[in-house]
């Protein structure tokens, strides 16, 4: 089972009712990972949110990742910790985490992509593949070829994210990467458990 297959992050404006309703319903819906992404920078807020959704995926094989906070993983025991460029160094954190826990990296642009080979690191989070509203402040748009280009030249597992939907699904699909990520298409979904099922359908006809 590819765990980067459907990738949810988490909208930090719901309220924790909303968080727990839209993650539980995503993992029955066949989500595979769900990284708790929190922007706020209240810490205790962040411990109670990321708490309450381990124990939703508690025996559901479903990993936690922790957005930018490595404190904030290792309080709860998450399953690892996804970094953006301007959070701790990776070497750093994977001492922090130890050997066994998920190390994931964002990436915004080559050079970048270039640079994470040598780290030590699980999977990468292209980013962004299309402008998104959930994402002001993007630095390239990779786009379907440059998607499929980085694909071809990573040696890690790489996991779409930005501005991805049922209507552009297919185009990304067919570069062969691994997982795609999605905020909004779930998280505002009428019904999350069926966004996330017809996602996954749409990703299992095409691989």
């Amino acid at each position: 089972m590819n765990p980067y297959r459907l990738y949810l992050v988490t909208d930090d404006k719901q309220d924790l009712a909303t968080l727990t309703y839209v993650v539980n319903e995503a993992v029955a819906g066949g989500v595979s990972m769900v990284q708790i992404r929190e922007k706020q920078g209240d810490v205790r807020r962040f411990i109670e949110r990321a708490q309450a959704v381990k124990a939703i995926l508690q025996g559901t094989g479903v990993p936690l990742i922790i957005n930018d906070r490595v404190d904030v993983a290792l309080a709860i025991d998450a399953d690892g910790v996804h970094l953006g460029q301007s959070d701790m160094p990776a070497a750093t954190a994977r001492r922090l985490i130890g050997k066994t826990k998920l190390l994931g990296l964002s990436i915004e642009n080559e050079q970048q992509l270039i640079e994470a080979e040598s780290l030590p690191v699980d999977y990468l989070g292209l980013s962004a593949i299309f402008a998104t509203p959930t994402k002001t402040n993007i630095k390239k748009e990779w786009g379907i070829e440059g998607l499929a280009k980085a694909v071809a030249q990573s040696s890690f597992p790489i996991v779409a994210i930005g501005g991805i939907n049922a209507a552009n699904l297919d185009a990304i699909i067919a570069t062969n990467v691994d997982g795609v990520a999605l905020v909004s298409a779930i998280c505002h979904a009428t019904s999350p458990k069926n966004a996330a099922r017809d996602l996954c359908s749409l990703m299992t006809r095409d691989s």
